[in-house]
């Protein structure tokens, strides 16, 4: 059987980071599992819009920004470190699952 890895921690800093903004917008969830703030009221689409979220799923995090999708004016370039730790990973993933093969912890 897998070990489970604890998604706590990294959702707890996501979350933090997400709730600087919540005095400016609406919490709409805010559970163990799910966090979630909409924007105000809008009139072109005549409901609140969604701004973002954090939810702990089964065996990941994830963190939804719908500004980044919405205004593509926004977005950042590419970050060259991160890509590089990317493929580190991935060496790393790379070389620990070919060794392994199924013996999954």
């Amino acid at each position: 059987m897998a070990k489970q890895i604890n998604l706590k921690p990294v959702y707890d800093k996501l979350v933090k980071i997400m709730k600087k903004h919540e005095k400016n917008l609406k919490v709409s969830t805010d559970n163990k599992r799910n966090y979630s703030l909409t924007g105000p009221m809008s009139e072109k689409f005549k409901k609140e819009l969604w701004f973002g979220a954090v939810q702990i799923k089964k065996n990941y995090v994830s963190y939804h920004l719908m500004p980044v999708y919405m205004y593509s004016d926004i977005n950042k370039e590419i970050d060259k470190d991160l890509f590089k730790q990317l493929a580190e990973l991935t060496v790393k993933s790379y070389k620990t699952f070919k060794q392994r093969g199924d013996d999954i912890n």
